[in-house]
């Protein structure tokens, strides 16, 4: 009776205010959430969870193997690979970016958590994600969240959190300094304006008990944001301690 009760006033609901498909625009059935049936099956998922070794995972690893090598000999760690997954292909030719842009400049909040959910779905079913306790969103500057409103990385990360059985931390990582839009920027540029911009806030509670850190982003494109997050943990948290990275978005 109360599920029925449920449905009659979410469709009632949607004849006053309609629901559409955040991808094509179709309008949305009673069942629906965010994204249609057709869009959904037709997602360019790139099943990364499988696959311990993916492009995404090979070209972070690739960065923090120059990173190992120009530090001096004395200094390099055992570092263990570090798993990477994304949702979903990214083309900005393909209306499937309306799921980024929703979220990052539309403040679609329960669309960032419901795709995070849906990521997190298929980390669980992972051997390399399932075991991952703490999520840590990639930061924004105060600046930026205040005059934004939200933290994107943050709405994705919670959703991936739910479906982990993990918990969300957004008191360990901050961007110290306020970086330039990587929209526009090479390569060299990317990692050059991201370069030493986190850090990680002292004193922080209980990291002793963390084993597996994953860190979410909207979206990977070079990596060099990740990567940056990555090198500021790891200042803080030993080698034993593996380091993953997730995202919905993934431009290849």
């Amino acid at each position: 009776m109360k599920n029925t009760l449920i449905q009659y006033g979410a469709a009632a609901a949607d004849l006053l205010l309609p629901r559409t498909c955040i991808v094509c625009g179709r309008k949305l059935g009673i069942h629906e959430s965010h994204i249609c049936l057709y869009c959904i099956s037709d997602l360019p998922f790139t099943f990364f969870w499988h696959r311990e070794h993916n492009p995404m995972a090979d070209k972070f690893n690739e960065q923090i193997q120059k990173t190992l090598e120009a530090a001096p000999a004395t200094q390099i760690p055992a570092e263990k690979y570090a798993f990477a997954a994304a949702l979903y292909f990214f083309s900005q030719g393909s209306d499937y970016r309306n799921i980024q842009y929703s979220l990052k400049y539309k403040g679609n909040i329960s669309a960032g958590r419901h795709f995070g959910r849906i990521l997190g779905d298929r980390l669980a079913s992972s051997v390399q994600f399932k075991d991952a306790d703490t999520i840590i969103p990639v930061p924004l500057h105060w600046t930026r969240k205040w005059s934004r409103g939200y933290n994107q990385a943050e709405a994705i990360a919670c959703g991936i959190a739910l479906k982990l059985g993990a918990e969300l931390r957004c008191d360990i990582l901050a961007r110290k300094k306020r970086t330039r839009t990587q929209t526009m920027l090479s390569t060299e540029e990317k990692a050059r304006n991201v370069k030493e911009a986190f850090i990680v806030k002292e004193p922080c509670k209980n990291i002793g008990r963390i084993r597996h850190i994953l860190v979410v982003d909207d979206i990977f494109t070079t990596g060099s944001t990740l990567h940056a997050c990555f090198t500021a943990l790891r200042r803080v948290f030993p080698a034993d301690v593996r380091i993953s990275i997730a995202s919905l978005g993934y431009t290849g």
